[in-house]
């Protein structure tokens, strides 16, 4: 017996250009007008957006490498951005935050300044494109109000596109989170408690000044370095092998790299310190480092038996967060 076909729907609404599809429930007719429900008709390019993934999102943005730090290991830091188009009428400022109350995407202010939160949760794979959407949305917002998440147009902008090219990216780090406000000192209610339980949580962390997007951490029990690098991965791995084969990894008596991590496309590697080693400390032996790592990223040389080695236990230990 032949297999019955099942009925065409007829359209029942009008026809809607592909770019101004609205995002409705997967289950619900698709607005396009096709009869169709919505995860089979456009819903299938909305998902497809929504799970591909763009591994170096801040590539081509002034310091990459802290755009990552700031995304993945600070906790509590702000800078100011620069505008393509410059600052639109209304707005004096434009502030990146790693973070902002109730983990709002963005807040615009009283005043009209806008402050754009990094470390959440964005709905598509384009973290750029979608802080961007964010971006848009705040400057227009109405003032002393929050920014809520919304899915950015697949063809939207990204940061490269509304930020200032010759910009500059310059991190300001804080103990705590009272940038959140105008006058911390004086919260009360739930602002206070809110700030309280936010910097209670928050891990002492310092950008050396003497390399780049290398950061320093405090914990209860050690001490840590972070360092995001841009040089390529395998390139980068050979020459952090050849100096852990040669003892020359460390960054002083009591502290080893142990290991490194991917974040957004760039590697990330990880020394222990001791428990009393602070920012200051870590400065020149940092300096120093950069300058033994410079001379193995330029050599060629085929790694050696005992380098190999040393390559796969960095590589044994490696993570990838994003």
């Amino acid at each position: 017996m032949a297999k019955k076909r099942r009925p065409q729907t007829k359209a029942t609404g009008p026809q809607v250009a592909n770019g101004e599809i609205p995002v409705v429930g997967a289950r619900e007719p698709c607005p396009c007008g096709s009869g169709r429900r919505y995860k089979a008709c456009h819903g299938r390019e909305a998902a497809h957006a929504a799970t591909e993934l763009v591994q170096r999102p801040f590539e081509g943005l002034a310091n990459e490498c802290d755009w990552v730090a700031l995304r993945e290991l600070v906790p509590a830091a702000t800078v100011e951005l620069a505008l393509a188009d410059g600052l639109p009428e209304g707005v004096p400022s434009v502030t990146l935050a790693t973070v902002l109350p109730m983990a709002w995407p963005a807040l615009r202010r009283d005043s009209g300044a806008v402050l754009l939160g990094l470390q959440n949760d964005t709905p598509s794979g384009d973290i750029s494109r979608d802080l961007a959407d964010t971006l848009r949305r705040a400057l227009t917002a109405d003032p002393g109000t929050p920014v809520a998440a919304e899915r950015a147009p697949g063809d939207g902008p990204r940061l490269q596109d509304l930020l200032d090219p010759k910009g500059t990216f310059s991190p300001t780090l804080h103990e705590g989170f009272e940038f959140w406000v105008d006058d911390a000192a004086n919260a009360t209610g739930e602002v206070a408690a809110s700030l309280e339980r936010a910097n209670a949580a928050a891990i002492p962390t310092a950008r050396l000044t003497g390399v780049e997007a290398a950061y320093w951490c405090e914990t209860p029990e050690k001490n840590h370095l972070r360092w995001v690098m841009s040089h390529p991965e395998e390139k980068l791995l050979d020459a952090l092998a050849r100096l852990h084969a040669a003892g020359a990894s460390s960054l002083g008596d009591n502290t080893r790299l142990v290991g490194s991590f991917r974040a957004h496309g760039l590697t990330v590697p990880v020394w222990d310190l001791p428990r009393g080693m602070s920012a200051e400390d870590t400065e020149k032996p940092a300096v120093d480092l950069a300058e033994r790592l410079a001379e193995a990223l330029a050599s060629d040389a085929p790694l050696t038996p005992e380098q190999r080695r040393a390559r796969g236990g960095l590589t044994n230990r490696q993570v990838t967060l994003s």
